[in-house]
C-alpha cells in the first residue's frame, strides 16, 4: 500500500484514481481547488463510485509516499505549491502531462532525481465537476529506472497497461506527434471525426511531418510512416471523443497549446527546422484563447 497525492483532478486526474482505486490498497489523497468529496467514473469495466480524502489547500496538506501531477502544463506553479507538504519525507514527483518540456516546466520546484515524467495515452473525459469517463485502455510509460519502476507498482492490479523504456525520448515525441494534430479539432470545434475528412487528413498528415523532423533531431526515433500511425489511433477512437484542447475551448478554459503546438515550433527553431502548419495552429489558438483571457 502507498500514500498517493493527486494534483489536478481534471479528465487525467480522475483517470488516474480509477486505476489506484481499482489496484486497491492504497490510500488517495485528492487535491483540488474546489471540493470533490466523491468521484463517478464510467469506465470500460463498469461505474465506479469513489470517496477519498480530498484537500483543497496547500497547508492542510499531509506527506505522502508519491506525488502525481495531472495539472495543466500551464499551471506548473500551482502544482509545485503543494510539493513542500506533500513531499515532506522525500516523495517522488509523477508528472503526467502534455508535451515534451516536464523536466524544464518543474526544474525550479523539485529535484532532478525525485521527478520522474511520464507519458500516458487514455481517453478520458470530465463531463461535470464529479463526474468521469474513461473511454477505452490506457497506457502509461516511464523511463526503466528504479523510480519508474516503483511507479509501475502502484497500478499493479488495474486495467492500465504501464511500459518501462530505455527510449524514453521518443516516447515522449511519438506522443507529440499525436497530439499536434488535436489543435485541428479546437480550432474545428469538431470531435475527433473531423480527422477523418480527406482534406483535414492532408493537413493532419503534414503537421505531424513538421513534428517528426523535430522529434529527430532531438534524438526520437521516429518512423516514416508516423503519420498514418497517428490517423490509425484516431480512427480507433470514437467520432465524439473530444481531446483535451477541445474540451478546454468548449468550456471557455486556457488551453495547452503551448505546451503541444508551441513546443515544436520552440524545438524546431534550436534545430533550424521550419514548422509553419504548428506556427500556425499555436497562434490561432493564441488569439482564440486572448479573446476570453
Amino acid at each position: 500500500m502507498a500514500r498517493v497525492a493527486i494534483v489536478g483532478v481534471g479528465a487525467i486526474g480522475g483517470a488516474l484514481t480509477s486505476f489506484l482505486w481499482t489496484a486497491g490498497g492504497h490510500e488517495i489523497t485528492l487535491c483540488t481547488r474546489r471540493p470533490l468529496p466523491r468521484l463517478t467514473i464510467e469506465t470500460p469495466q463498469g461505474t465506479l463510485h469513489i470517496t477519498t480524502r480530498n484537500v483543497t489547500d496547500p497547508a492542510h496538506a499531509e506527506a505522502v509516499d508519491w506525488v502525481l501531477v495531472a495539472t495543466k502544463t500551464y499551471d506548473a506553479a500551482g502544482a509545485a505549491s503543494w510539493f513542500p507538504a506533500l513531499c515532506a519525507k522525500g516523495a517522488p514527483v509523477a508528472v503526467l502531462q502534455n508535451g515534451v518540456e516536464h523536466r524544464e516546466r518543474f526544474a525550479p520546484y523539485i529535484s532532478a532525481e525525485r521527478l520522474l515524467p511520464v507519458v500516458i495515452d487514455c481517453p478520458a473525459e470530465r463531463t461535470a465537476d464529479d463526474q468521469f469517463q474513461v473511454r477505452g485502455p490506457a497506457r502509461m510509460t516511464a523511463e526503466d529506472t528504479p523510480l519508474g519502476r516503483s511507479f509501475a507498482e502502484l497500478f499493479r492490479g488495474s486495467s492500465a497497461k504501464l511500459e518501462l523504456t530505455s527510449d524514453f525520448i521518443t516516447a515522449l515525441w511519438w506522443k507529440l506527434c499525436m497530439n499536434s494534430v488535436g489543435a485541428l479539432s479546437a480550432l474545428a470545434l469538431k470531435p475527433s471525426g473531423v480527422l477523418r475528412e480527406p482534406a483535414i487528413e492532408r493537413v493532419a498528415r503534414a503537421m505531424v511531418a513538421e513534428c517528426a523532423a523535430v522529434a529527430r533531431a532531438e534524438g526520437a526515433h521516429i518512423s516514416e510512416s508516423i503519420g498514418e500511425e497517428v490517423l490509425a489511433v484516431y480512427r480507433g477512437h470514437p467520432a465524439d471523443s473530444k481531446n483535451s484542447l477541445l474540451a478546454d475551448r468548449l468550456a471557455g478554459r486556457r488551453m495547452e497549446w503551448d505546451a503541444r503546438n508551441g513546443a515544436i515550433v520552440r524545438k524546431g527553431e534550436k534545430h533550424g527546422i521550419d514548422t509553419p502548419l504548428n506556427r500556425m495552429a499555436a497562434a490561432l489558438l493564441e488569439v482564440v484563447e486572448g479573446e476570453r483571457f
